[in-house]
């Protein structure tokens, strides 16, 4: 059983606050670099945030910048994504990633992600 599943979606206001999990199941997550994604109805998939297996490293797009922070707690094999001030722009099925290749770079990897979560809702709407 080699498995990320994501919880913690639903419905906020704008101007509110989710935070998203990312839990791994049959291997160790802090092996792995993890990036969240998120893809809106109609459009092309979108990179959020990652981190690298250590968490010493983050990266965020610029949409997010400042309102989103990614975190992980490799004891509980878990990786987080605290949204704060949510945009109706924001939502999106949001999806975790894993990779285990080693990446060096100034922004969050694009591709080689090895596992992938199934995705959870966010909508954000007044």
């Amino acid at each position: 059983q080699l498995q990320l599943v994501e919880s913690g979606g639903g419905l906020v206001q704008p101007g509110g606050s989710l935070r998203l999990s990312c839990a791994a199941s049959g291997f160790t997550l802090g092996d792995y670099m993890i990036g969240w994604f998120r893809q809106a109805p109609g459009k092309e998939r979108e990179g959020v945030s990652c981190i690298s297996s250590s968490g010493i490293w983050t990266n965020y797009a610029d949409s997010v910048k400042g309102r989103f922070t990614i975190s992980r707690d490799n004891a509980k094999n878990t990786v987080y994504l605290q949204m704060n001030s949510l945009k109706p722009d924001d939502t999106a099925v949001y999806y975790c990633s894993a990779r285990r290749r080693i990446y060096i770079g100034l922004r969050c990897p694009n591709g080689e992600y090895d596992y992938w979560g199934q995705g959870t809702q966010v909508t954000v709407s007044s």
